[in-house]
């Protein structure tokens, strides 16, 4: 484990506001592109901030997320370091044919076909949860009312998980997903909670299989921890990241509300402008790790195996070598190749649905609430502290 070093800028970096980047992140890319820097935990790791150079580790098939075995540096500040550093990362393969496999059989599930057969029960839900909110009154969160069920629903329906259960895995989430904010005996508690609850389902699944992922994945030559960890994994990226991303994204095309009017004059302006808020989102979270096994050239900068790299891909996104006025939001941005989504063999495996229900949630926004506006100026949104995806504590809003 990389020792600690308290005189090291501590990463992630603080923002003024909850929607501003942190200025850390140009001065780095400019002066300093490969910076060590300190976890949460208190570890040592090489920050990447380039675009190219993020891209390129990514990208590089002889790294992979660290596991346990390595002695990686731990991102959260218990003593096994999170979930990044937990049982999981040696259940699931993360190299070579395994991994491959792994990526193959479930991606049978997101592709084009899928998401576009997802999309009208997409849109009735989205409908009828502002419905509900608006029947509850302006001001109304829209966290909480839209954003967050919205993507729960959709994962729990895929993965054939009863949706009374969020509040209880979303708990389980936000504590292995934490950084700060929970004890190790607390996260242990959530991890061990989490599996029993999958295995349960699983169990289920084998006695009675229905038309889910899940049930799909039941005659693969997988172990029940795979098929635990699979379904522990999907449910967490299916809902925490894109719940978050939900709020973000309205949050920032209201924040300045001509780019409101504009989408209301010009709706097709909705893919365009999904990928530029996941390009400008500046509270997207701590990045993706890598570990490298041996020494390793960075930037001019040679790393000795052994090193921990976050590469920051939502500073990368803001690198004005790849992106041409790079901090302003262009809601026609095309092409978009940003890295919100990572890049290599490890790449988001849940993209095409983020994507699917961005939009959705957009377009139905667009149609029934053309006068939706913030509750609250945009520099007194508050962001959640202490979890290793980034987001907002709630999303007032009026129309």
């Amino acid at each position: 484990m990389t020792p600690s070093h308290t005189d090291l800028p501590r990463f992630p970096f603080r923002a003024e506001t909850a929607l501003a980047p942190p200025a850390e992140w140009a001065e780095y890319r400019n002066r300093c592109p490969v910076a060590h820097v300190q976890l949460a935990s208190g570890d040592e790791a090489a920050l990447i901030t380039r675009y190219d150079d993020v891209k390129s580790v990514l990208s590089d098939p002889r790294w992979t997320r660290p596991t346990p075995a390595d002695n990686a540096a731990r991102v959260a500040d218990t003593e096994s370091g999170g979930v990044f550093n937990s049982e999981m990362a040696t259940v699931l393969p993360q190299h070579g044919e395994g991994h491959l496999t792994w990526r193959r059989t479930l991606g049978k599930w997101f592709t084009a076909k899928r998401m576009n057969a997802l999309r009208p029960g997409m849109a009735a839900m989205a409908e009828q949860l502002i419905d509900d909110l608006v029947a509850k009154g302006a001001p109304g969160d829209l966290k909480a009312g839209l954003a967050f069920p919205l993507p729960v629903w959709v994962i729990c329906d895929m993965l054939g998980v009863p949706d009374s259960d969020r509040d209880r895995f979303a708990h389980w989430s936000d504590v292995m997903l934490s950084m700060t904010r929970y004890t190790q005996a607390e996260f242990d508690a959530a991890q061990q909670d989490f599996g029993r609850y999958m295995g349960g389902l699983i169990a289920a699944k084998r006695a009675e299989p229905g038309e889910d992922i899940l049930s799909a994945l039941l005659p693969e030559d997988w172990s029940d921890a795979m098929l635990i960890a699979t379904g522990i994994g999907l449910l967490i990226a299916g809902h925490e990241t894109t719940a978050n991303m939900i709020a973000k994204m309205v949050a920032m095309l209201l924040a300045d509300r001509t780019r409101w009017e504009r989408l209301l004059a010009d709706p097709a302006l909705v893919r365009t402008a999904v990928e530029e808020s996941l390009r400008l989102d500046a509270n997207a979270g701590v990045g993706m790790m890598r570990y490298f096994t041996d020494e390793f050239e960075v930037a001019g900068t040679v790393l000795p195996g052994g090193t921990t790299a976050m590469c920051s891909m939502a500073a990368a996104n803001r690198d004005e070598g790849a992106f041409d006025n790079a901090a302003e939001m262009d809601l026609g941005r095309s092409p978009n190749p940003h890295l919100a989504f990572g890049a290599g063999a490890h790449a988001c495996l849940g993209q095409p649905l983020a994507r699917t229900e961005l939009q959705v949630v957009l377009e139905v926004l667009l149609r029934k609430l053309p006068s939706l506006e913030l509750a609250v100026p945009a520099d007194e949104l508050r962001r959640v502290e202490g979890l290793a995806v980034g987001g907002l504590r709630e999303l007032p809003v009026r129309w």
